[in-house]
């Protein structure tokens, strides 16, 4: 469990989407040393102009690939010693094709994104958390998960595949103090969904703010008792 009044070291992945600039921010504020991973450089640098590099990372890395996470990794536990919390927020949402017309690219890329960079950011950073027998784990799941719909099968089956390895790992690592759970929003209120979604009502969307609030609540010695648990989030 995180002792209360010490500053705490967070990785967020993701971090220059909208919701990982929301996540990053609350850390932020709390007063937390926060390293953040995103696929390109410059989409950190814009998205956090004049961030303490002295304090904090930024990383640029494909959670894709087990070798460039060992590499992050080995960056992160250098300038951190530690890691006391694990978002992984980097994924991808696409249409697609319905089921007997799938195609097996598009298969490979929501896969990747959404369920193996899950397993592939573990493996690199879940390691140290076992030797200290303290830390949280919080995905970004989605509340379609839990069942499909047409034209959104490898999406949905990806993002359902994360939850089951959520699950998996909760019940694996419960036993050495570690915590893993993840947040399941219905549609983020983000820019690229209202562009994507003109005619929709971002009303009844659930905005970043919030969802980095339980994000944060899930890294906090008071969810030390969830375990495998997935937060709805519907407006």
């Amino acid at each position: 469990m995180i002792e209360a009044n010490t500053i705490r070291h967070i990785v967020v992945t993701g971090a220059a989407g909208a919701l990982g600039r929301a996540v990053v921010q609350h850390f932020l504020d709390q007063g937390a040393r926060v390293a953040l991973l995103d696929h390109r450089m410059e989409h950190l640098t814009d998205a956090f102009p004049g961030l303490d590099n002295s304090q904090h990372l930024l990383l640029q890395a494909d959670v894709t690939s087990a070798s460039a996470m060992a590499e992050a990794a080995t960056q992160i536990l250098a300038a951190f010693k530690q890691v006391d919390a694990l978002v992984h927020i980097a994924g991808g949402f696409e249409m697609g094709e319905p089921v007997h017309a799938l195609s097996r690219a598009a298969w490979d890329r929501m896969m990747n994104l959404n369920a193996w960079s899950f397993v592939a950011v573990s493996q690199a950073l879940v390691p140290s958390m076992i030797e200290r027998k303290a830390g949280s784990v919080i995905a970004v799941s989605a509340k379609t998960a839990a069942r499909g719909a047409a034209g959104m099968a490898a999406y949905i089956a990806s993002k359902s595949a994360l939850q089951r390895l959520v699950e998996a790992a909760a019940a694996e690592l419960a036993p050495h103090g570690i915590q893993v759970n993840s947040i399941a929003p219905s549609v983020l209120d983000t820019p690229a969904n209202r562009q994507a979604m003109p005619d929709a009502k971002p009303d009844n969307w659930v905005s970043t703010a919030v969802a980095a609030q339980t994000i944060g609540f899930l890294a906090s010695p008071a969810a030390a008792a969830l375990h495998g648990q997935h937060l709805t989030l519907d407006a």
